[in-house]
């Protein structure tokens, strides 16, 4: 899964994280990200996360996403933006699932972590240059959005799974408030909602004025949302 920052990734990596056939993996490429731009300088816990991880992407793809687990389903829980200095052949063996959300909800919400966003930390634009690229090699994505997934989780959830080729299971409709050991070393600074949570919240749209010093990024963010949706049959 593919989606971008401020989304229901960790929920839905926590709703696959329920099936007995499956396991999850978080973020495997953020460190490879940190240490390939300028991202350490402004990410919470950067120091801690290029410790935790391989910085090598290459590495983590031939031995982490292409490796061998004891679950016929890996559910990798991934961000868009990290996909950078990659050879990106290797989504040839993977199933791939575009995670979008809309803008005016996301962006206030990751202001508040990463101060003056731009287009290459949000991923509207990768999204859409990620989607382009897995169509020229036959390879379509699923592309879904979080808003639907909320307005009805249960139908949201079936529809992945037929999408993907699995069967729905009744034990992704929930799970136990509080951390997995699973989770990043990020969850600290990214993670506060969905470790009180027990179950997808249903959605409810932004009421609050949206800030001035992001508009400009909004203009732009929901261009590339509105086209990338233009592929989606969810």
């Amino acid at each position: 899964m593919w989606s971008g920052p401020r989304n229901i990734s960790t929920a839905l990596m926590y709703s696959f994280g329920q099936r007995e056939d499956t396991t999850i993996v978080d973020e495997p490429l953020y460190a490879h990200y940190l240490a390939s731009t300028n991202a350490s300088e402004y990410h919470p816990g950067a120091d801690q996360v290029l410790e935790s991880q391989e910085n090598d992407g290459r590495k983590v793809v031939e031995e982490v996403i292409l490796g061998d687990y004891d679950t016929p389903i890996v559910f990798f829980k991934n961000m868009t933006h990290h996909l950078v200095n990659l050879d990106w052949s290797f989504l040839e063996k993977t199933i791939n699932v575009i995670l979008t959300r809309p803008p005016r909800d996301m962006l206030p919400s990751y202001a508040k972590q990463v101060k003056n966003p731009t287009m290459k930390d949000v991923g509207y634009k990768k999204h859409l240059e990620l989607v382009k690229y897995l169509y020229e090699m036959e390879r379509k994505p699923v592309i879904i959005d979080s808003k639907r997934i909320l307005q009805n989780p249960q139908s949201g959830l079936r529809k992945l799974c037929g999408e993907i080729g699995i069967p729905f299971d009744e034990a992704m409709m929930s799970w136990p408030a509080g951390p997995r050991k699973e989770d990043g070393v990020w969850a600290r600074h990214w993670y506060h909602s969905v470790h009180h949570s027990t179950g997808f919240k249903m959605y409810k749209p932004k009421t609050e004025p949206f800030p001035e010093e992001l508009k400009e990024l909004l203009i732009e963010c929901q261009e590339a949302y509105d086209e990338l949706l233009s592929y989606s049959e969810m």
